[in-house]
């Protein structure tokens, strides 16, 4: 069972999330042969290990921190990463949009950091299979140490160095998420190893790169329901009577864009002008 689904005493080697006097977070592993270094100060892991989530550790400066088990929106932006990373905002709409379910076979491609990996293998299940395509070897190792360390054992799970454009021959997938820069040119490759009623789901960027993608899937006619959608999120900071938005947003990060595989031989339906 990986990491995010334990329950009970916190374990050796188990990953922790640390929060400060001010929610500021520090990802942590419980290793035993060395303390935690924190803010100019250390934790020993044994002031940690056997107690249940959410004790209170103060640090060799005596300061307070908060320990828990981190959930995915605090786990991914403080992955390890050489790369940006596909935040918790955008993660939450992908699985649902590409309707992820366990069980799923699942191919994606632009594996950076892991961190889509890992909210993946978590939507599909011990059932399912995940299928990663990465061109650089440097970010699949990084993703691997991640998946491992973060998030644990994971034998459905296998990671491809190659181009998911020209490599791509898996079958009978149910979904193929991307997030890759010029996603057209995976249409094709992504058409013949979905199954009919399989979805495809891109992440870009810019609005651009969203217009050539829809208008080569509408080209191609062999994909249907296509949709486009960006996500914003704003919290809010409560104080005593105040109550108001944060000065800061997590606005623009990306555009979602879900396609509908057709059956074999049809074509899409017509459109209106």
């Amino acid at each position: 069972m990986d990491n995010n689904y334990r329950r009970g005493p916190l374990a050796a080697d188990e990953p922790v999330i640390l929060l400060d006097r001010k929610e500021r977070e520090y990802l942590a592993r419980l290793d035993q042969r060395r303390p935690i270094a924190i803010r100019g100060g250390k934790i020993a892991v044994e002031d940690i290990l056997g107690h249940d989530e959410g004790i209170v550790v103060r640090s060799s400066m005596n300061e307070p921190f908060l320990v828990f088990r981190p959930s995915l929106p605090q786990l991914i932006p403080n992955l390890p990463r050489t790369a940006q990373v596909i935040y918790p905002k955008d993660i939450g709409p992908i699985l649902i949009w590409a309707d992820l379910f366990p069980g799923a076979r699942v191919v994606e491609a632009g594996v950076g950091a892991g961190a889509l990996s890992m909210a993946l293998l978590r939507a599909i299940g011990s059932e399912g299979r995940l299928i990663s395509y990465e061109l650089r070897e440097d970010f699949s190792e990084m993703a691997q140490q991640n998946v491992s360390r973060y998030f644990g054992p994971s034998p459905n799970w296998t990671i491809k160095l190659g181009n998911v454009g020209t490599d791509l021959d898996e079958t009978d997938i149910d979904r193929v998420v991307l997030d890759l820069p010029e996603p057209w040119h995976v249409i094709e490759r992504a058409w013949k190893v979905l199954r009919p009623g399989g979805i495809l789901l891109c992440y870009l960027p810019t609005v651009l790169q969203v217009k050539n993608l829809v208008d080569a899937l509408r080209d191609d006619k062999r994909f249907a329901c296509i949709e486009t959608s960006e996500t914003m999120m704003r919290f809010w900071h409560f104080k005593g009577m105040s109550a108001r938005p944060q000065h800061r947003m997590v606005a623009h990060t990306g555009f979602l864009t879900s396609a509908k595989r057709l059956a074999d031989g049809q074509k899409d339906i017509p459109r209106a002008p």
